[in-house]
Order: C-alpha cells, then sequence, then structure tokens
C-alpha cells in the first residue's frame, strides 16, 4: 500500500492509525466516516464511493458503467443512491462457479423496495456505488446493523432509489475463508423437503431474531422521518423477535408480501 501511495499519491491515501479490529461492517463505517470529515483534505468536491476488499476482482469497466447509470439516476437531485449489478461467482483461482450470483442464489431481485429489503438483502458490498448523500444519511453504521451493505441498502430505499444493473461487473471470489459465503439455492425436490421441515420446525430462525434488531435500530434511527408504510414494515419486522418459529414465518411472508 505505500508503494502505491508513494508512486499515486494523488489516488491513493493510507489511513494512519492505531490497528483496531472494527470487524467488516464497522471498519467500511469508520472509512467512509474519515471520507466525509476530510473531504477538503482529500481534493474531493463531490463523493461518489465503492465498498472493497482483497478477495474480488471488479471487471475493467465497471466503475464507468456505473457512473454512467449513476448520472442518468441522479438527473441533478440531490438524493441517496446506490447502484449495485450482478457478479459472476468463481473458486479462488477465478475458475467460474456461476454465472451469475442472483440466479445461483435465487435472489428475488424484483423485491426491492423497503419492506422487502428490510428483511432480505439484495446488495452485495463489493459490488455496490454510492453518492455522499446516502453516507450522510447511513452513518454511522450501527453494531446492531447486520452488515455494512443491507444498512447502505435499507437507507437507500427508504429515503432515495436502489439501482440494480443485471451485468455481472464483479468476479466474486468463493472460498473458505470468505465472511459470508455465496450459497446456491436447493434444487426444487430438495427445496420442497426443507420447506416441510421449516413450516414444522419447532425451534426458531435466529438469522430473523437479528433482522428484527436491525429493523428496531432502524426505526430508532429514522423512525420519525419514515412514511408510515414503512413505519409499519418494521414494525412488522420487530416482532421476529419472537421465539415462536410459526409467527417467525408469518411475519416475514408478510414482510416478502408487503
Amino acid at each position: 500500500l505505500q508503494k502505491y501511495a508513494e508512486a499515486s499519491p494523488e489516488k491513493f491515501h493510507i489511513v494512519e492509525e492505531e490497528p483496531v479490529n472494527y470487524g467488516p461492517s464497522g471498519s467500511f463505517s469508520v472509512l467512509c466516516e474519515y471520507t466525509l470529515a476530510n473531504k477538503s483534505a482529500l481534493g474531493l468536491d463531490n463523493i461518489l464511493a465503492c465498498f472493497c476488499d482483497q478477495d474480488d476482482v471488479w471487471l475493467n469497466n465497471k466503475l464507468a458503467l456505473q457512473i454512467e447509470k449513476y448520472c442518468q439516476v441522479q438527473d441533478g437531485k440531490d438524493k441517496p443512491i446506490l447502484i449495485h449489478c450482478d457478479l459472476e461467482v468463481v473458486d479462488q483461482n477465478l475458475q467460474r462457479v456461476a454465472e451469475s450470483l442472483i440466479s445461483y442464489q435465487g435472489l428475488e431481485i424484483e423485491r426491492n423496495q423497503f419492506p422487502q429489503v428490510a428483511v432480505s438483502n439484495l446488495v452485495t458490498g463489493c459490488t455496490a456505488l454510492f453518492n455522499e448523500a446516502l453516507m450522510r444519511a447511513a452513518l454511522p453504521v450501527p453494531k446492531k446493523a447486520m452488515m455494512h451493505d443491507w444498512w447502505f441498502a435499507m437507507t437507500a430505499t427508504a429515503f432515495g432509489e436502489l439501482v440494480f444493473m443485471p451485468a455481472p461487473l464483479v468476479r466474486y471470489r468463493q472460498h473458505s475463508r470468505n465472511t459470508i459465503g455465496a450459497k446456491q439455492r436447493e434444487d426444487s425436490e430438495h427445496w420442497r423437503r426443507s420447506l416441510l421441515s421449516r413450516v414444522f420446525a419447532l425451534e426458531h430462525n435466529e438469522h430473523l431474531v437479528d433482522v428484527a434488531r436491525q429493523a428496531k435500530e432502524f426505526s430508532r434511527h429514522f423512525g420519525g422521518k419514515l412514511p408510515l408504510k414503512y413505519r409499519l414494515a418494521l414494525l412488522l419486522g420487530r416482532r421476529m423477535r419472537t421465539r415462536s418459529a410459526n409467527m417467525q414465518r408469518v411475519y416475514y411472508r408478510l414482510l416478502r408480501k408487503f
């Protein structure tokens, strides 16, 4: 990093501070806050930012295409915007595993309104490009947020726009060290069997309890600024903290259809 910074000081800036393990979500939050606080010193007029880590490979035209899409969507308006795209899933040697992560995981990308995004994240962080308005609205990312990209996606759908580009502009490296890896959707027969087991399951889903905590935190941060429909969606989301597996599923299904 030091070599890059010395070779191109106008492009690389190293944040000098004592090493602290903030975790993935906290690290991105701190870096975004640092960028806003040092905007002038960094020589920035308007900020467009991306999340990036060392595992994933951007195609050469990723930024150009996303900035072009951003300019079309922004249209001179100062509103929170997040642009994201599909990914190609590859192994640690960059050999293709799946052409589309969206298809691989069976994500329903059309369910992109706030109530649905509040219970199911559609944004993979390394695909995101977002503006300064979204940074100022979303930051700081609280500790009770599931992940930084999910928190940013919720903020974008609540107060601005979340825009999906179907082109796979990132090669998502899948290996054992991924904190959160791409999981393939089950085939239809296995899915039907697992669905029956989930319907009659006695234990609650701890993931949905975490989603409920995030909904409560989002409501605490933004409740007074949200329209009634979104406040009701968060209220339903908060109900998923119940220890009743059946009621959890009821609230989840309601939000998916909200």
